[in-house]
């Protein structure tokens, strides 16, 4: 592992294959982290790889084509991420959106960015997301990570983010070997919160992300002493992934530094939370 952090992002292709990468060296350690039935439950780097190539699979076997624009609406947790990761590796742009977003908010977004599919994580975020999905010109895909307990209608095919990661096999070499993306290509769209009209959607590509982790990256490891153990750092996550800031410093940066991630409950449980995962940084 004598290769610095910044050095690995520096030469990343793209953000997938950074990610394969680090997962590569850190293999079973601990990952992803959540809370589940009142205990922190953890996914490994080796396993967190399997799931992206698993979806990536899915979303390319249920019509997701490459440039496809898909929507991401969910609070921070690990499907986040992996649904981030799969749909970049499927070839797709992914479109991050708040979850505090109205049915008006998510139709122009749908619209605007051309989205052809949309990740959603619970029946609660969905019941907002559907009506828009229902009047959008393009968006025909919608996966639950949880269940929706929504009837098809006007065309539109519901998917079961179990069921999809079930029935595709996660095979991180098939997977790595089938994306093209390189630094000047689109990863994601990110909307603005609209404060100056309705939202806009900000292209942000490969390299421009990895260049801030590359950053990031140099000066935490030369400013900041790294335990003689070397234990590596640990991230709470709360601010919300739909934004630049969180998606790039609170994913991206940690992904980079080879570090863990804690989902935090949310905000009303965050120094709860702090107490329990006592993080190196956070965002």
């Amino acid at each position: 592992m004598g290769t610095s952090f910044a050095a690995r992002a520096d030469a990343a292709t793209n953000l997938v294959l950074h990610f394969f990468d680090q997962a590569d060296l850190y293999g079973d350690e601990p990952f992803l982290w959540h809370k589940a039935d009142g205990a922190w439950r953890s996914i490994s780097w080796r396993e967190t790889a399997r799931l992206i190539a698993a979806m990536a699979a899915a979303l390319t076997a249920i019509g997701v084509k490459r440039g496809d624009r898909v929507v991401i609406v969910s609070e921070n947790r690990p499907e986040w991420l992996i649904a981030d990761h799969a749909i970049m590796a499927a070839g797709a742009i992914t479109v991050p959106t708040y979850v505090t977003n109205t049915g008006a908010d998510h139709l122009h977004i749908l619209d605007n960015s051309g989205a052809v599919a949309a990740i959603v994580s619970t029946a609660k975020l969905a019941a907002t997301l559907m009506p828009a999905v229902f009047r959008a010109e393009s968006c025909r895909i919608v996966i639950g990570i949880e269940p929706l307990r929504i009837g098809q209608e006007s065309g539109t095919a519901i998917f079961d983010w179990p069921t999809l990661l079930d029935s595709h096999p996660g095979d991180v070499a098939a997977t790595r070997a089938g994306i093209t993306a390189g630094r000047r290509d689109l990863a994601c769209l990110i909307y603005t919160s609209g404060t100056g009209g309705v939202p806009r959607g900000v292209k942000q590509h490969h390299g421009a992300i990895l260049q801030n982790v590359a950053a990031a990256s140099s000066i935490i490891e030369t400013d900041f002493a790294i335990p003689a153990d070397g234990a590596r750092d640990s991230f709470l996550s709360f601010l919300p992934l739909s934004h630049a800031y969180e998606h790039t410093c609170g994913q991206f940066v940690a992904i980079g530094l080879g570090a863990s991630i804690h989902y935090a409950e949310g905000l009303e449980k965050l120094a709860a939370n702090m107490e329990e995962v006592r993080p190196t940084i956070m965002v």
